[in-house]
């Protein structure tokens, strides 16, 4: 096994791609040998990131009344948990949150809005606020607004946004056992009509949703097939009222492995922690940071609380790493 990761290490700096078998190998690796995965990972991070971190932050503009049926989802209309719903935030409001965000050093701020789509008269009211957002900061500005086509997505990128935001949330296999009112397809279609409008796209999926690390492995090769450098990986965090609130978390260990893996099939891009990652990594998020994240999402999450801002800062100093 360790003389594999040493192959698979060269073969990755030389500049090569490691095969889908050579993909699913990885998630089938002893426990014995994890560490050595990670540190096999943490290598390539830094030969193509060297100790960079991106922060990135989001403001959940639309809450609740989706609806669509994502099993894991706190916004769907399809199931009672009690969370706060609200129309599209005044662009005033959306401003003070971004402000907030820049003076603490974040640089990327997402509005998020809630439901399958965006109606025209929302959509207009979110290219407002980012036109005021690209006047009043500096702020790198993303969007994450459901399912759009090419039309929409060129709108945005003429006010400002740099960047849609549309997770494929699981592997092609899985997605059919989380989401029944719309398919993989429309998200595949969704990030391909961001890229033909000139946006970045920022995708990647939830983990413990009940998936195996076969379906997590497929999903990384499916953000590389895809074109995607920059990845979120986020933490199943089971709410009350959703069909996954029953679940138990996998291991902080399996979380790690699956960051080594999305690091190696995707050696450049940035892999972000987002949502969950208290819940799902717990006690070693400072060894995610040494074995393939480069991009952390701070403050609040969409129905969630995110922990202090100072103390993610503190972690990174900590580290030794370098804030962009």
């Amino acid at each position: 096994m360790r003389v594999m990761l040493n192959e698979l290490e060269a073969k990755i700096l030389q500049g090569y791609e490691i095969t889908e078998q050579e993909a699913y190998r990885l998630g089938e690796l002893p426990g014995s040998y994890i560490f050595d995965l990670l540190a096999t990972s943490g290598r390539v991070t830094r030969l193509y990131g060297g100790r960079r971190v991106e922060l990135c932050s989001i403001v959940n503009a639309r809450s609740g009344l989706c609806s669509e049926d994502c099993a894991f989802c706190a916004q769907s209309a399809h199931h009672r948990t009690n969370i706060q719903t609200y129309p599209l935030l005044p662009a005033e409001d959306v401003l003070r949150q971004a402000a907030k965000m820049e003076e603490a050093g974040v640089k990327r701020f997402s509005l998020v809005t809630s439901g399958r789509g965006i109606g025209r008269r929302d959509l207009e009211k979110v290219l407002e606020t980012v036109r005021l957002l690209r006047r009043e900061t500096n702020l790198h500005i993303c969007a994450s607004l459901g399912i759009i086509g090419e039309s929409e997505a060129k709108m945005l990128v003429e006010a400002g946004v740099a960047t849609y935001h549309h997770n494929l949330e699981s592997a092609a296999e899985y997605y059919p056992s989380i989401c029944t009112t719309h398919d993989y397809r429309e998200r595949v279609q969704t990030i391909k009509a961001a890229v033909r409008a000139g946006l970045r796209v920022c995708a990647g999926g939830i983990m413990g949703m009940g998936e195996t690390m076969a379906h997590r492995v497929q999903l990384a090769l499916e953000l590389r097939e895809l074109g995607i450098d920059s990845v979120p990986l986020n933490f199943l965090n089971p709410v009350p009222g959703t069909p996954l609130a029953h679940l138990t978390a996998p291991s902080p260990l399996e979380m790690l492995q699956v960051v080594a893996i999305f690091r190696l099939v995707l050696p450049r891009a940035v892999i972000r922690l987002c949502g969950g990652r208290r819940e799902g990594l717990r006690g070693t998020q400072a060894i995610a940071f040494t074995s393939g994240v480069n991009g952390l999402m701070v403050g609040d999450y969409l129905t969630t609380r995110g922990g202090a801002l100072a103390e993610d800062i503190q972690l990174l100093r900590d580290l030794a790493l370098e804030i962009v």
